[in-house]
């Protein structure tokens, strides 16, 4: 859904502000004006989550995905017959004889002729939501179930609605997806284990009732009051049945303004929210266009909390372009930080983090690939990408591996690359199907063929399987149970590899970074491609663009690059070819960076030697403990080196 002031794309910044200062001891985050609860899922996986929004439909929208942890089993419906809640919902053939307000007040039905929904859509949706009601009313369902049915109802409002962006006004012609069937949005939960509480109400009235370790605060910026922008989702959520005035069929709300919209009191509700708030840690997002000013923010943070560790960091982005401006004016999200009590952690600056860049980064901030890859980067991220560049347009990952730095990688565009197909596909079903989906599949697959870490029969017949259908999901599955985690494959591309007995299982561990793994990969904006390197097209790049290369190394001897596992060997050639691309792209200003090693157990790559010398080399500290190509020697006898252009 699009939001205004959501925080998707500023999450992993904020969660390096929270790894720099919090430590195992903080349980309890609060997210205390959620919206759509970007960042209140973000956290689940982490700490046991408070959320709040004083609208209705931002509090149904959180307390389904959050205080929820697992999807709704609806076992009373099941009783009456109905199986599939939501399929019902879509589907059901009805003659509609109760309550209309959606379809009498948004529709071109009511007298008014609004046009926020199409008729057809507009009665659909007062169907599901009376349904949904009545099942309430009726015990059918109980308050988890209820609040996931409306989140899923009011999560696909926005793809039939005939608007530009928010609801303070419709169109005067019908946009093309208003005419698309409604249907409700399926939404995935995730199990933290913890008891997590959501709330709808006044902000600076319930900080005085709660307490805990992280406090993130996004209060609105501006005068633009956040109901008359979403007060047909805030109708639906509700179904009171409001007065609707005007053109666009305004419901009232002049008794639910807020104080952080307007100018006389903003200042004071943030001052009296700092002082009441009970929390160790303290954060902040804030817009240098909002109503306070950095100057008051800091003010108010330093009165409230311990001077000392108040600190902020300014993130630059376009806001917008004016018609006969050439150039976009640039504007600033901050992220403030302060502590209202002494931490174990040592305080630092926030801009020694350099978040808008990426130098000075804590592992922990990184998501780690449900894959066990050999020649995996995870583990030397931190050095990677304190040496990759800040700004990227398009980042091309050549030789995606295991995806650990696809995974991480801070871009407007991601290009995934790998020979090995069957790896790609993987990938590109776990970023695009529904994480319950996936991991429904597992569970099942588990189940039937009794896998586990000593039956090797049931793991020979899933992988019998396996190769009879080509399942990508099963691939996954499969890899987990097979000897070291690895992907083999034979000269038919049929999965060979043995069974790792004793070892290789699907975790807890393997479930939480597959999950983290899919909801980060969800939020780029991705293309994946299973090409020879040599095929990949880059005239289309330019100075803005980054491409990333973590080829098979030609001095080590992994299963990748031996050409007995169904895809082609690496050889002199292939190294030599890949030394051509990366100058071409150097002769086009296209930024790269080459992961590679110049010296291995006595054996050196002169190839590779030689034509570095006209680029910049940086050598990393390397430890890769899964790789079957690292003995146990002494770390200088493998010189690994990350080459640039820039």
């Amino acid at each position: 859904m699009r939001f205004i002031g959501s925080k998707a794309n500023l999450l992993n910044r904020i969660k390096a502000v929270i790894d720099q200062h919090c430590d195992e001891s903080d349980e309890i985050f609060c997210d205390l004006f959620s919206g759509t609860g970007a960042v209140a899922r973000y956290f689940k996986p982490y700490y046991q989550i408070i959320s709040n929004d004083i609208l209705s439909f931002s509090h149904i929208l959180t307390a389904a995905t959050i205080e929820n942890n697992e999807k709704p089993r609806f076992e009373k419906l099941l009783k009456e017959g109905i199986c599939e809640p939501i399929t019902y919902l879509e589907n059901e053939r009805f003659l509609f004889l109760g309550k209309q307000y959606i379809t009498d007040t948004y529709s071109p039905a009511g007298k008014d002729g609004r046009m926020y929904f199409t008729e057809e859509n507009a009665r659909r949706i007062d169907f599901i939501r009376s349904t949904i009601e009545g099942w309430k009313n009726e015990k059918l369902i109980n308050a988890g179930e209820y609040k996931y049915l409306l989140a899923c109802l009011i999560e696909g409002v926005p793809f039939i609605s005939n608007i530009t962006g928010t609801y303070g006004a419709y169109l005067k012609h019908w946009d093309k997806r208003a005419y698309k069937k409604f249907e409700m949005y399926r939404i995935n939960i995730i199990d933290n284990n913890k008891r997590n509480i959501c709330y709808n109400e006044d902000a600076n009235e319930l900080i005085k009732k709660i307490k805990g370790d992280i406090l993130y605060i996004d209060p609105p910026y501006n005068e633009r009051q956040y109901l008359p922008n979403y007060h047909v989702l805030e109708t639906i959520a509700r179904y009171d049945s409001p007065k609707a005035t005007g053109i666009t069929g305004m419901r009232p709300y002049g008794h639910e303004k807020s104080d952080y919209c307007m100018k006389a009191n903003v200042e004071a509700a943030f001052s009296n929210l700092i002082a009441d708030a009970d929390f160790k840690h303290i954060i902040v997002s804030y817009s240098d266009d909002g109503l306070l000013s950095v100057e008051q923010i800091l003010t108010i943070l330093r009165k409230h909390c311990r001077t000392e560790s108040v600190d902020y960091v300014a993130i630059p982005y376009a806001r917008y372009k004016g018609k006969l401006e050439q150039k976009q004016k640039e504007h600033n999200e901050y992220i403030f930080y302060a502590s209202k009590y002494a931490t174990k952690k040592k305080i630092s600056s926030v801009r020694d983090m350099s978040i808008a860049g990426t130098t000075a980064i804590d592992k922990k901030r990184f998501v780690k690939s449900p894959m066990n890859y050999i020649g995996g980067k995870y583990k030397i991220l931190p050095q990677l990408f304190d040496l990759f560049p800040n700004d990227i347009d398009t980042f091309i990952d050549l030789f995606a591996g295991g995806f650990n730095v696809s995974a991480n990688i801070k871009a407007k565009k991601t290009i995934c690359n790998d020979m090995n197909h069957k790896v790609v596909e993987m990938v590109r079903t776990l970023c695009y199907a529904d994480i319950e989906i996936v991991l429904r599949r597992i569970d099942d697959k588990i189940q039937e063929f009794d896998l586990s870490k000593e039956n090797e029969v049931g793991y020979k017949a899933f992988r019998d399987c396996y190769n009879a259908t080509g399942n990508p999901i099963d691939l996954f599955t499969l890899s987990c149970f097979s000897f070291n985690y690895q992907f083999r494959f034979n000269s038919k591309l049929e999965y060979n590899n043995p069974f790792g007995r004793n070892r290789s299982q699907y975790s807890e561990i393997t479930k939480k970074n597959l999950i983290l793994f899919m909801e980060e990969m969800k939020r780029k904006r991705l293309e994946f491609f299973a090409r020879d390197f040599r095929s990949m097209d880059i005239d289309g790049l330019s100075n803005n663009d980054f491409i990333y290369c973590d080829p098979p190394y030609l001095i080590t001897n992994g299963s990748y690059n031996d050409g007995n596992r169904g895809f082609h060997d690496w050889g002199e050639e292939e190294e030599r070819d890949l030394c051509k691309f990366l100058d071409g792209a150097n002769k086009r200003t296209i930024r790269f960076a080459l992961s590679n090693v110049f010296i291995h157990k006595n054996r050196e790559n002169k190839i590779l030697i030689d034509w570095a010398k006209k680029y910049k080399v940086h050598y990393i500290d390397s430890d890769y403990s899964n790789c079957n190509y690292q003995f146990k020697e002494k770390a200088a006898e493998t010189v690994e080196v990350l080459i640039t252009n820039y």
